[in-house]
């Protein structure tokens, strides 16, 4: 990544978040200008559905961008360079920004979510992915830790959820579950003609922030087995995200009339605080993934098995020829799970 593409990604994270690039000062300078050229990327994708109208043209157009970037001839811009350099340095397989794109593409339709388990399908893709390709970054690739950066992804979502209620409605959006609004007494469809707040809402809400609080939790051991350099940056944006939700809590889960923040200097002492990861003591990490996840796990234990064992045997090497073919059945039979499972989710899109 040369310099003048990677400043360019800087700019777009200091203008497209806030939280993250304060929390990204805290990590080192070679996974600080990685992840930047990371959220790019994305935050490119994001714009092409939210700005430039969400057509099926604009997630084509996506698509064809990712082909390009992993055939190593991205697009002459410097957000595609730099993407392309980062998947190609850390190995980030492709099914990781191919399923934020399909997330994305559920944004392009508006496409409303019943049950918490249809969020976090949803939440896995926009957000999940983004959580393992930043583990990826820290070198942490083993299914344990990459499926708590996918729950920490996950909970950093499901606040922006909670927060954004309002500002979701106003462009026609719901992704509070509506089995959880019908519940509460409230018509998705009725209260999204006239979004307002109310106590129903506020339950629903407060419902979806108590969620996010496990998700975090949940992925708070793994912070300690990051190597120790990216624990302060990781805690920082997992406790600057999370005072979203406590601020949020502060006014009332009312996130219809207003839009909570974080103010500076609490950020900044957020961030101090962060600094006492480097002290902490390495804990255990759990196991398994919520299902949704499965193709993220999957996905990164396949491409980085794959890696380490690219040379090919001898060939008198019988048994280690016979394991290399069936690790690499494996890999197709993954790949053409993976597969179906998007042409499914197209056509139920369709």
């Amino acid at each position: 990544m040369n310099r003048s593409d990677m400043a360019a990604c800087r700019t777009l994270l200091r203008s497209g978040s806030r939280t993250f690039y304060m929390a990204s000062f805290l990590l080192p300078s070679r996974v600080r200008n990685s992840a930047s050229a990371l959220y790019a990327f994305c935050r490119l994708a994001d714009d092409a559905v939210d700005i430039e109208g969400g057509s099926f043209a604009a997630i084509a157009e996506l698509r064809q961008r990712l082909d390009l970037a992993y055939e190593g001839r991205p697009l002459s811009s410097p957000i595609d360079r730099a993407f392309a350099a980062t998947i190609r340095e850390y190995d980030i397989p492709r099914e990781l920004p191919e399923g934020l794109i399909t997330g994305l593409e559920w944004d392009a339709v508006s496409r409303r979510y019943e049950t918490l388990e249809d969020l976090q399908a949803y939440a896995v893709r926009v957000a999940g992915t983004v959580g393992a390709m930043m583990a990826l970054l820290m070198r942490a690739s083993s299914p344990q830790l990459v499926a708590r950066a996918c729950d920490l992804g996950v909970a950093m979502q499901l606040t922006n959820i909670a927060r954004d209620v309002g500002e979701d409605a106003r462009m026609g959006r719901i992704y509070l579950p509506t089995e959880w609004m019908n519940e509460a007494g409230i018509d998705a469809g009725r209260w999204l003609a006239n979004p307002t707040f109310s106590q129903q809402l506020r339950s629903v809400i407060s419902r979806l922030l108590d969620t996010a609080d496990k998700f975090y939790d949940r992925a708070d051991p793994a912070i300690t087995a990051l190597p120790i350099s990216c624990r302060p940056g990781i805690l920082a944006a997992r406790l600057l995200y999370a005072e979203i939700g406590n601020e949020l809590r502060r006014k009332g889960c009312d996130s219809v009339s207003a839009r909570a923040s974080v103010s500076t200097r609490r950020k900044l002492e957020l961030c101090s605080e962060a600094l006492g990861a480097l002290l902490a003591s390495p804990t255990t990490v759990s196991s398994g993934q919520v299902r949704e996840a499965q193709f993220i796990v999957d996905a990164v234990t396949t491409a980085h098995a794959c890696n380490s064992r690219n040379r090919s045997p001898s060939w008198w090497n019988i048994r280690g020829r016979a394991l290399r073919l069936i690790d690499i059945l494996e890999q197709l039979e993954r790949r053409e799970r993976t597969e179906r499972q998007a042409l499914n989710d197209r056509e139920l899109i369709a």
